[in-house]
């Protein structure tokens, strides 16, 4: 960075007032991931209205095609690194989730701090490039308002993966200038910004949301792919659960807003909401009664994500040659055996025959099957999570009959009878029902991991893991505070020496 920074320097006297780019050789991979286009006072981060309406639609189209680490390396950290799955397949870069053994090398962390950057760098396009056009007159009020809280909820809900991720992040709202000589010294920090605080990183996504909830559409029961006032109102929920802001009060009031919007109710059956119709070759139903923010499928534009877990019921051999990720753990389907609970094990987990061995006999395996198909529906946020999220805070306020009410609704829907007396009895039995629920009703969704780390459960549930479950591969190290918080990749590190590594790694 040292020997860039003297290259430019040089570069802009020797050119006297002539504009310096990174674009050329070399090529500063953090100006790419973490800024977008580059923009000075000459050239508009969007030309026109149009460029608008595209910028928009691609990060709707950002929602469906970057399951890597939108999804797939979400259910690794918030389930392989949990007791609620193994890792699945060998590999350097997904054993570890499941030994307690990552570092800043790990390549999956790596790309997934610079894809998150990047998508941030994505919507920062299209909120500057609005603030722009609106000063023009080129987009109405209305228009900007609306597009700019959607480019917003979308920013806040990157921000929030890296937060709990990584615990903070440098906050980039700005597209960055181009370099020039009079400006050097302003513009070139903020290619290499510092991480901001927990508090910051938060407050910034809190900001996000406001505006989102006032000015993103309406609600449209008949369409829950779209990034509306209520998925603002749901990621309230999931933020003021969390440490570094955490309101119980606001969980609640948020939750209670998304329960009664219009429209808005629990599936009647579980299945639905998982299910794969072979007749048709699609799911059961799109935009369920739960789904507060879907992403759909359709035919002839299926999820690749789907065989990366088990077989793609559309396609039934298909990929079936190797080992898949994300394989259901003894311990969660001893859990599911000791509650009685067929209803959401059976569209959790499904046995077929394979060709291998990891973790279970070839001949009658394990996988998860709430993605059976390339047509099923991706969840990024849906009524029960935040029904048990309400819960919980009710839980830790000490209102036992309220937070068991709102469990109850959730077990009666999966055919289970209401909590037992000594499940209400205390404050702290109260709080370990409603994470065993959470537990078997988003059973490798990817939330079991912050989970325990929002309660405090990490040590407690994960130290001595392979005494109750003996098929998962030996812990390598313990669990202790330093867990809570991933490595920063080292890759990022290097490219940007203000960055600096969580502690413990």
């Amino acid at each position: 960075m040292k020997s860039i920074y003297k290259s430019i320097i040089i570069g802009v006297s020797a050119l006297s007032f002539t504009a310096c780019s990174l674009d050329y050789d070399p090529i500063s991979t953090p100006t790419e991931l973490t800024q977008g286009t580059s923009s000075d006072t000459a050239t508009a981060v969007l030309k026109d209205r149009q460029a608008a309406i595209d910028q928009r639609t691609n990060l709707y189209e950002l929602l469906k095609n970057r399951q890597e680490h939108w999804h797939l390396d979400y259910l690794l950290v918030g389930d392989s690194h949990t007791d609620n799955a193994y890792a699945g397949t060998t590999g350097a870069e997904v054993e570890p989730y499941e030994t307690n053994s990552i570092d800043a090398s790990n390549s999956v962390l790596g790309r997934d701090w610079s894809r998150y950057l990047e998508d941030i760098a994505k919507a920062n396009v299209l909120i500057n490039g609005l603030e722009e056009l609106k000063t023009k007159g080129l987009v109405s009020d209305n228009e900007y308002h609306q597009w700019k809280a959607e480019g917003e909820l979308f920013r806040a809900l990157i921000m929030f993966n890296m937060a709990r991720l990584w615990g903070s992040f440098p906050i980039i709202t700005k597209v960055a200038k181009t370099i020039t000589a009079e400006n050097v010294g302003e513009v070139y920090p903020t290619y290499f910004p510092p991480r901001s605080t927990d508090k910051e990183c938060y407050q910034q996504i809190i900001s996000d949301l406001s505006d989102a909830e006032q000015y993103a559409p309406d609600f449209n029961s008949a369409d829950r792919t779209v990034l509306s006032k209520v998925v603002a109102q749901a990621m309230f929920v999931k933020v003021y659960a969390e440490k570094p802001v955490q309101d119980y009060s606001k969980v609640i009031e948020y939750a209670d807003k998304v329960r009664c919007v219009a429209g808005m109710a629990l599936e009647p059956d579980f299945s639905t909401l998982w299910g794969y119709d072979a007749d048709k070759k699609d799911c059961v139903k799109r935009n369920t009664s739960e789904g507060i923010l879907e992403v759909h499928w359709t035919t002839g534009n299926a999820n690749w994500e789907s065989w990366m877990y088990g077989r793609s019921l559309e396609n039934y051999d298909y990929y079936f040659s190797w080992a898949k990720w994300i394989t259901p753990s003894r311990d969660l389907i001893k859990d599911f055996e000791s509650e009685n609970d067929t209803t959401r094990m059976n569209q959790t987990i499904v046995y077929y025959a394979c060709k291998w061995s990891n973790y279970y006999p070839a001949s009658r395996y394990p996988f998860m099957y709430k993605y059976r198909s390339g047509y099923n529906n991706q969840y990024k946020l849906r009524l029960a999570d935040i029904i048990l999220l309400e819960a919980e805070a009710y839980a830790y306020k000490g209102d036992n009959t309220k937070s068991a009410d709102l469990v109850n609704l959730i077990r009666n829907r999966a055919k289970l009878p209401n909590l037992t007396a000594d499940k209400t009895a205390t404050k702290e039995a109260m709080i370990e029902a409603v994470l065993h629920e959470r537990r078997l009703e988003l059973a490798l969704e990817g939330e079991r991991w912050y989970d325990l780390c929002r309660n405090n459960k990490v040590e407690e549930y994960l130290n001595g893991l392979n005494n109750r479950d003996s098929g998962r591969l030996m812990q390598r190290k313990q669990y202790d505070a330093n867990s809570y918080l991933l490595p920063i990749p080292q890759s990022a590190l290097d490219e940007n020496t203000n960055l600096q590594q969580n502690p413990g790694y």
